[in-house]
């Protein structure tokens, strides 16, 4: 049992969290490309990110490994955020702090999910059964170079009234 429910429904509801705050960074993201103001939507991506991230920490393990890493570095990555947004109010150079910190917590919460689909989703755990390999890395490439190219016009383009 984790916080009183059954491992299995603890991961259906981490899992769900995690689709949410990916769903919810990705719409966040186009907003900042569009300049547009981020938000209720920006709300709702920081704290579900923010719940993932927590929320992985509460699994059963036996070591500490790079999951857990990950997770330690991603609510780095949002407290940096959170700094920017509430704390300096995107003033100056926060505006591109918080804009690179929500596209890098957004990109972890993607690479977990290709790393997840490769080991649940059978015919792309048959490609890379060992989570290993050309294809496993090819898609992790693609998804970090898109990170980085949605980074770059991201950080040029949002522009928040202040």
């Amino acid at each position: 049992m984790i916080l009183g429910m059954s491992l299995s429904t603890f991961t259906t509801v981490h899992v769900i969290i995690s689709l949410i705050g990916i769903a919810a960074g990705l719409v966040v993201i186009g907003a900042m490309l569009a300049n547009r103001p981020l938000g209720a939507m920006n709300l709702v991506f920081l704290v579900t990110t923010i719940a993932t991230s927590v929320t992985g920490f509460f699994f059963p393990f036996k070591t500490f490994g790079p999951p857990h890493i990950l997770g330690v570095l991603s609510l780095i990555v949002l407290a940096a955020a959170l700094w920017a947004l509430y704390g300096a109010k995107l003033s100056g150079p926060a505006r591109w702090i918080y804009v690179v910190s929500a596209v890098v917590a957004l990109y972890f919460n993607v690479f977990v999910g290709v790393v997840q689909s490769f080991d649940k989703i059978a015919a792309l755990h048959k490609l890379s059964p060992t989570g290993a390999g050309p294809f496993f890395g090819g898609a992790q490439a693609i998804v970090l170079l898109l990170f980085i190219v949605l980074g770059y016009r991201a950080v040029r383009a949002f522009r928040p009234a202040t």
